[in-house]
């Protein structure tokens, strides 16, 4: 069986690699150059170019990738948390930049207990080879990472055959073999203050405390809290469904990611199309108009 998933794993990699390449979304930004000082007001960039629920639309996770970081945080700051979602999502995470990767790669050499020297350009590579998204567990606040590749994980994981593991969703190799991961690094779930745009509320994904949680296992869990790497993720919903995120250590940004269920999605596509916002915000969303109310002209 691990044959098979090998060798399917490998030809599926073959084909996506021959996809034609990804082209940036059609949504507008303001300018700005390479300094801080010529970065926009992330108020006025949603004052002046808030973006419609058809321009929300046209975002998928792979164009996201192709945004400078300033585009990205222009992006970002132009939603709102939306509902804190339930079940499994997919997950994705990109170096804009390339300067995240690195800060990672540096952090992550001088955690006690991780002896692993990761290079820049393996980094990426290996993150999404090992991380697959996240299931979160509305009703208790709590989240759990899916997590692939018991070999890497074996670095760092007393016992792998006790983990628990779950399908990930939509993801059958080559239509036949269902993908699945092991429930890793718990973390609890809130709403608080973004650490990029304290305008309004993100919801917080904080494995801080990740210790009292049911189920915490010392390793691999204590990496990403506060004896480890002190992880703290903030996601908003760019579309019901589809989640834009961002990681740091401590109060220093890592890397950005995305999260997306196709069931939910496609569910609410049409609906969200005609009247924009229809969900239930969890978080506070600011004293701003939001984005689609002021898109919608309400």
């Amino acid at each position: 069986m691990h044959t098979a998933k090998l060798i399917a794993t490998v030809t599926l990699g073959f084909c996506l690699a021959a996809c034609s390449e990804v082209t940036p979304p059609d949504i507008p930004f303001l300018a700005h150059g390479s300094d801080y000082q010529s970065k926009p007001d992330l108020a006025r960039v949603e004052h002046e170019l808030p973006l419609s629920a058809e321009q929300l639309l046209r975002l998928t996770p792979e164009n996201l990738a192709t945004l400078s970081q300033e585009q990205i945080d222009q992006v970002y700051a132009r939603l709102t948390a939306g509902p804190i979602p339930d079940g499994a999502y997919n997950g994705t995470f990109f170096f804009a930049d390339g300067g995240g990767a690195r800060r990672l790669s540096e952090l992550m050499g001088g955690v006690k207990g991780l002896a692993v020297k990761i290079k820049l350009d393996s980094l990426e590579t290996i993150g999404q080879m090992l991380w697959k998204g996240k299931v979160f567990y509305r009703e208790k606040r709590l989240l759990r990472n899916m997590i692939q590749d018991r070999q890497l994980l074996k670095l760092v994981v007393d016992d792998p055959d006790a983990l628990a593991k779950t399908d990930i969703p939509g993801r059958k190799i080559l239509g036949l073999i269902q993908d699945d991961a092991w429930l890793l690094f718990p973390a609890k779930l809130y709403c608080g203050q973004s650490l990029l745009d304290s305008r309004r509320e993100s919801i917080i994904i904080d494995y801080a405390f990740n210790d009292e949680i049911d189920g915490y296992r010392e390793r691999p869990d204590f990496l990403a809290g506060r004896r480890g790497l002190r992880i703290r993720d903030e996601i908003r919903m760019v579309r019901p469904g589809f989640y834009l995120g961002r990681a740091y250590m401590g109060h220093v940004f890592l890397l950005n990611f995305t999260l997306y269920n196709e069931a939910v999605a496609m569910q609410h596509a049409e609906n969200f199309r005609t009247h924009g916002r229809t969900v239930a915000e969890d978080c506070w969303p600011g004293s701003q108009a939001s984005t689609r109310l002021a898109a919608a002209g309400e």
